[in-house]
């Protein structure tokens, strides 16, 4: 699409803040109104409004991408977005480590992963399941139940960003780690990504899944820079 307008500003309105383009309101594809909760966000959004040249890119849009799914998927389809991410409650990958002939790896999964679940014990009172290989052994009620509980209580721009987020990393018990404030990004990227570097250690890099981690890294990047705007 070619670009329109000529400059775009965040704009104070009733519950929030707008995006004008030209003075005119931007909405999102299911027509609501781009109404976000926080200056900081605003701001940036129409940052990347600013930053388009002849052509409107989306892809170099990633805070409106996750705003727009914030407002046209989260509130009108919060339960479904819920139980996507809460999934992972019973399936998250710090759970599984390496099998028996992979005891350096394990060990290794054990050193990085296991403080984060230490964490997550404590904090929401629970237990987990940690099985040696990649066959899944189903998390207690309780622990489902609880971290579950710990996606329904936040708002519709958070659980925008942790959908995204839990994608990308595969864990839940590490998102929520970022949610709370334990753990940055800086931190929990390489945790996430920990057997695919490990790997390397051992055999030397990929090219092609070099590339690919940098891409998903930028997505992840952007949606804990949505998380944290969404939030200030």
């Amino acid at each position: 699409m070619k670009k329109f307008y000529k400059q775009a500003a965040s704009v104070a309105v009733d519950g929030g803040f707008a995006i004008h383009l030209d003075g005119r309101p931007v909405k999102t594809p299911g027509r609501n109104p781009l109404h976000l909760p926080t200056p900081q966000l605003a701001d940036a959004i129409a940052g990347e409004w600013d930053a388009q040249g002849e052509e409107i890119d989306p892809a170099t849009m990633p805070l409106t991408a996750l705003a727009q799914g914030a407002l046209d998927q989260v509130t009108h389809e919060r339960e479904r977005i819920v139980g996507r991410i809460a999934a992972f409650a019973d399936s998250d990958m710090l759970y599984y480590r390496g099998d028996d002939s992979q005891q350096a790896l394990a060990d290794h999964q054990a050193e990085k992963w296991d403080p984060l679940l230490d964490w997550a014990r404590t904090r929401y009172d629970i237990s987990f399941v940690l099985t040696r290989g990649i066959m899944h052994n189903a998390q207690s009620e309780q622990t489902i139940t609880r971290l579950s509980e710990a996606v329904e209580a936040q708002d519709d721009f958070t659980l925008a960003a942790m959908l995204s987020l839990v994608g990308l990393a595969g864990s839940l018990v590490a998102v929520l780690g970022l949610v709370e404030g334990k753990y940055d990004t800086d931190t929990l990227w390489p945790l996430m990504n920990l057997e695919e570097l490990w790997q390397e250690e051992q055999w030397g890099n990929d090219d092609l899944a070099t590339q690919n981690r940098a891409i998903k890294e930028a997505e992840f990047l952007a949606a804990a820079q949505f998380l944290a705007l969404s939030r200030t």
